[in-house]
């Protein structure tokens, strides 16, 4: 799906103007991007949670030479799914 097609979607579902559904998504993703950057989890009820992670220093492979390589401590964003959107996912698959 696209950034449009969501947008569309948004519009058919709350009625709202394409313009204000594009602000309404804009607006969202600048929050989100905020929020991660000051360290906060966001929470997204029926959807899941957006976290920033610290990774820990570790030692790799290069996979064209097979040498060792040391991979340096970073942060990583995860999104955990809710437990009602994986169910309703797994129920229509079966």
């Amino acid at each position: 799906m696209t950034k449009t097609q969501l947008i569309d979607m948004i519009v058919r579902e709350t009625k709202m103007e394409k313009k204000q559904a594009k602000l309404f998504l804009d607006s969202l993703t600048a929050v989100v991007e905020k929020s991660l950057k000051k360290g906060d989890e966001i929470p997204l009820t029926g959807l899941g949670k957006f976290k920033v992670q610290a990774r820990k220093a570790r030692m790799g492979r290069n996979p064209q030479t097979g040498e060792q390589i040391k991979i340096p401590a970073k942060k990583v964003v995860k999104f955990t799914v809710a437990k009602n959107l994986k169910d309703t996912v797994l129920r229509k698959k079966r």
